[in-house]
């Protein structure tokens, strides 16, 4: 039983922690660290925008939780392993109230494919531990439906969130994944200095959760399918003010 505890200890401090020395560093978040892809551009719609690099597969970011003793991590979506994850969450009726999307067990096949086809978004599942609790769909703006309400840059990034487990909604939950995913991002490629959201303009939750997590609100704006409030956090306040540690 020593020999046990002794052994859980040790690899508890192999864990990184996230501090003001090691926050920038990718090496110890981001499980296949790749080289900045080179810049060029190309035109997508009406959108001249950098070109982007090849969608990952697998693990790309992971983060120990010391208050839910559990790994948090962010997995490029497979169908064939997180299909069914998804296809539930979609059609629960919280998730469905906000991101509308219920539909067959082909109809979200689809979506995944046809978002694991584009190159400017990527499909994550969020994971405490090896289980699925959570979708992120991330992207880059310049070329989104957002672009022409920030006045996207070359490198700007956004991400939508939803959370498909019940059990793993709340204040110590978010306070896991809001600055992992904040996070994620500014470390995937350092020219990226902000990012975006643009959550309902009625969910007085997330609202809250962005501000507590560096996000500035700067208004409300009007897509075809929503009411949307844009939300905003740049790389030096992510930093400086160390909003990579939950408030």
């Amino acid at each position: 039983m020593i020999e046990l505890q002794a052994a859980s200890h040790a690899e508890e401090r192999s864990k990184p922690v996230l501090n003001q020395h090691n926050a920038q560093d990718r090496a110890l978040w981001l499980p296949q660290v790749q080289r900045v892809f080179p810049l060029s551009f190309e035109i997508s719609g009406e959108h001249r925008h950098p070109a982007r690099p090849a969608q990952p597969v697998g693990v790309v970011y992971q983060r120990h939780i010391p208050w839910l003793q559990q790994t948090l991590s962010f997995r490029v979506a497979d169908i064939d392993a997180h299909l069914p994850h998804f296809h539930r969450w979609m059609n629960d009726p919280f998730v469905a109230e906000f991101w509308e999307e219920e539909g067959s067990l082909d109809y979200h096949r689809s979506y995944l494919e046809r978002l694991g086809a584009d190159p400017h978004s990527i499909p994550l599942i969020a994971c405490l531990d090896e289980r699925p609790i959570g979708y992120f769909e991330v992207y880059w703006a310049k070329e989104d439906r957002i672009s022409p309400f920030c006045d996207a840059t070359d490198f700007d990034r956004g991400w939508h969130v939803l959370i498909g487990e019940a059990d793993c909604r709340g204040k110590a939950f978010v306070s896991a994944w809001l600055p992992s995913i904040s996070h994620y991002l500014f470390l995937d490629d350092h020219r990226t200095h902000r990012l975006v959201i643009e959550p309902r303009s009625d969910n007085q939750r997330m609202r809250r959760n962005l501000q507590r997590s560096g996000y500035s609100l700067l208004g409300e704006f009007d897509f075809p399918h929503k009411r949307a409030v844009l939300g905003a956090l740049p790389r030096q306040r992510f930093f400086d003010e160390q909003f990579w540690s939950p408030r």
